[in-house]
């Protein structure tokens, strides 16, 4: 994939930007600037009410100052230490979009958290501290946590990247460093094969290219948007309509008295995963292999209608078959077949768990809203994310990503994840702590 690094976003372009919510995450290392960055959006956009913001002040050198991180780290711990722990949600609007954006840590051990906000991310604005840069050299090499942050991002399919090169207010020379960090990420993003957006620079402290542009036009060298009107362009992660209706049961509603609905027939409750619920389609339930015809498709307001994938709904069958919360309702094609089920997969992982991954260790693994139990038959390999070369490994540390062969107890129905982020996906936990040990990527 050849990385795009123009500014493709305009003013003009922003005119006609999409107005359904964008959802964005803020990642890289500790202390780039993000929980700042936020707090500059939130402010600069007149998203924060005047009593919030005084509660967000402390006394500096020159008087009142206000902490911009103090507007997403909420937990005791994060305020009392200066970081990040974990996902921070806030939502916020302007004339052409509404946003909503998680606040992801910084620190490696908390990259399960990065992940899990990223997995259903429209855009991830990866934050690249300047002052931690030896940027002076012509040759320098990016921060691990930049790196692997991009990478993860880059294997859970988030639509859209955009590199934020923060503090450069704070740096002798802002321009060149500018140009030689946007080099820097630009060799490691053709190499890793990761399309970016637009690389952006920024000072969250002073508002600089964030909201507004900065006070000096030629600031850095850069004459592109800032990052709000970049992200007021981009698009919402398509809905996967375009693949056969797979729907994960959430909820088995029992007899109902509104027969005029259901006709007296359990309501089966999810969320859509791929393709579109219709009435009379065939589908197939698993794991048991039954079919059945469906009589009615009822919306999350109960009306009868069509309901597209990313959509809530309800399911009524023509007959009653055994269908219990985890189970799959699978289309059937004319033909006769459906998605088959399989027992044994190719997946990259994303590790996550203080204990290392070693062959032969047996785990739950959660599908949609099933749960199977899962062993680790072999390590292929592991990526090394200075050199993106691929390494024998006989095991697999924390935050470290590689490929494994894994044998399930009983068959889910998957598909690549690069076909469906949804289906692709599973989670890994460990079956004495019950901790997230793993994220699975279909391969």
């Amino acid at each position: 994939m050849t990385a795009t690094l123009e500014h493709p976003v305009t003013t003009a372009a922003n005119d006609a930007a999409p107005t359904a919510a964008l959802k964005f995450i803020t990642c890289g290392s500790v202390d780039d600037g993000k929980s700042t960055l936020i707090g500059r959006l939130l402010v600069d956009s007149k998203a924060v009410l005047s009593d919030q913001l005084a509660g967000v002040q402390r006394q500096g050198q020159d008087g009142r100052e206000t902490d911009l991180a103090l507007l997403t780290d909420g937990l005791s711990a994060e305020r009392e230490q200066g970081i990040t722990i974990d996902v921070a949600y806030r939502y916020f609007s302007t004339t052409r979009r509404k946003f909503i954006i998680g606040d992801t840590p910084g620190h490696e051990q908390y990259t399960r958290n990065m992940v899990t906000a990223a997995s259903s991310a429209d855009t991830a604005v990866l934050l690249v501290d300047a002052t931690k840069l030896a940027w002076q050299d012509e040759s320098f090499p990016l921060l691990a946590q930049t790196r692997r942050h991009a990478l993860l991002v880059q294997l859970l399919r988030v639509p859209a990247i955009v590199f934020a090169v923060n503090k450069l207010d704070a740096v002798a020379d802002p321009k060149l460093a500018y140009t030689r960090i946007e080099a820097a990420l630009r060799g490691f993003a053709q190499e890793a094969g990761i399309a970016v957006e637009a690389i952006v620079p920024v000072s969250a402290l002073k508002g600089w290219n964030v909201v507004d542009a900065a006070p000096d036009a030629n600031w850095c060298g850069y004459h592109g948007p800032s990052l709000l009107r970049i992200l007021e362009g981009l698009s919402n992660t398509p809905p996967e309509t375009g693949l056969p209706l797979a729907f994960p049961v959430q909820w088995v509603e029992k007899f109902s008295s509104s027969s005029d609905t259901t006709q007296g027939r359990r309501v089966f409750w999810g969320r859509v995963a791929t393709g579109e619920a219709t009435v009379g389609q065939r589908v197939r339930v698993l794991p048991s292999g039954q079919s059945a015809v469906v009589a009615r498709v009822l919306s999350h307001v109960r009306e009868e209608q069509d309901v597209a994938a990313g959509h809530s709904a309800g399911i009524v069958l023509d007959r009653e078959v055994d269908v219990s919360r985890g189970d799959w309702l699978l289309a059937e094609a004319e033909d006769g077949t459906a998605l088959q089920g399989a027992r044994e997969i190719s997946a990259t992982v994303a590790w996550m768990d203080d204990e290392p991954l070693v062959p032969g260790r047996a785990y739950w693994a959660l599908h949609g809203h099933r749960w199977v139990k899962a062993k680790v038959r072999r390590i292929v390999h592991k990526l090394d994310i200075h050199t993106l070369a691929e390494q024998d490994a006989a095991q697999l540390e924390a935050n470290a990503i590689g490929e494994v062969e894994l044998v399930l107890q009983d068959s889910i129905a998957t598909r690549p994840y690069a076909a469906s982020r949804t289906l692709g996906a599973l989670v890994l936990v460990d079956q004495a702590s019950h901790k997230t040990a793993a994220a699975v990527l279909v391969r």
